[in-house]
């Protein structure tokens, strides 16, 4: 018991009769300037990516089969992007970057002939590219 309190006076005398200090950081005068350069740098997103709609074209085990789905797909709508994600044991092909349901339903009803298991997966998605006419 003695103990407990000899330990408890210690802790409680440390406290109460510590010794304040200072803290003087000495370092070189081009770091701060380097550190607002830095700052000011900001890159651009390389890739923004935004919540959105792929349509899952297909999916197989083999590769090739999904490679020949790709290419019909391409050969139709060559100017939108195919994905193939692999996820043990299968490999899945989807197509497109549609900012809203509504422009993934246009264009799964227009391959539901060649793409009868097709269907809508909400998923991030690359922001759509721009066609500039020249």
């Amino acid at each position: 018991m003695k103990l407990i309190v000899v330990f408890l006076f210690a802790c409680v005398s440390y406290y109460a009769f510590g010794q304040n200090g200072e803290v003087e950081i000495i370092k070189d005068p081009r770091l701060e300037s380097l550190v607002a350069k830095q700052g000011e740098i900001t890159p651009p997103a390389i890739n923004p990516q935004i919540e959105g709609y792929r349509i899952q074209l297909f999916f197989d085990s083999d590769r090739t089969q999904l490679n020949d789905a790709r290419a019909r797909f391409f050969s139709r709508y060559p100017k939108i992007d195919t994905y193939t994600t692999y996820n043990a044991p299968n490999f899945f092909l989807r197509a497109g970057d549609f900012r809203t349901r509504l422009e993934a339903e246009k264009v799964k009803s227009e391959i539901e002939n060649q793409f009868p298991t097709s269907f809508i997966v909400k998923e991030t998605i690359n922001l759509p590219r721009l066609d500039k006419e020249l």
